[in-house]
């Protein structure tokens, strides 16, 4: 008796479970979405305070940029370096410049060929809003890749 309640409990299981999955049958496209192929890409390379080497994680945020590029046409790079409202302002451009040519680096030696890399040191700028609130996160470099299809 126990058996056949068994055997019973484990086909239901089963059946139930075959059923789930031909349900979900042609679903695959609406639950896994490739993005768009050659669209720009724009992404956020965060450092440590008052540093402008890139962090293991940065690395790996620049290579898959880098690979999602990879097929398509790149028009063009742009890279905009922060840094937080604390400190000299001067001290903190400087901060922002290293760490927009740490990026910049980095992309090259990622093999992304641009026509044109626009590199930018922000500092502080933007930093504080004009009610006074300090912008959190600033330690990073913005990367934009304005790609298009291949010719």
């Amino acid at each position: 008796m126990k058996r056949i309640v068994l055997a019973t409990g484990v086909a239901l299981a089963v059946g139930a479970g075959l059923a789930g999955c031909a349900s979900m049958q042609g679903m695959g496209h609406r639950l896994v979405r490739t993005p768009p192929a050659c669209q720009d890409i724009t992404v956020p390379v965060y450092f440590d305070a008052d540093a402008a080497s890139l962090t293991p994680e940065g690395r790996k945020v620049i290579a898959a940029a880098a690979q999602q590029a990879r097929g398509c046409r790149v028009v063009s790079v742009s890279v905009v370096g922060l840094a937080d409202a604390a400190g000299d302002p001067a001290a903190n451009f400087e901060l922002s410049r290293k760490r927009t040519a740490s990026v910049a680096e980095a992309l090259i030696k990622a093999r992304l060929p641009a026509p044109t890399y626009d590199l930018t040191a922000a500092g502080q700028a933007g930093a504080v809003t004009a009610d006074g609130k300090v912008q959190p996160v600033r330690r990073r470099a913005d990367i934009t890749l304005r790609l298009a299809k291949p010719k």
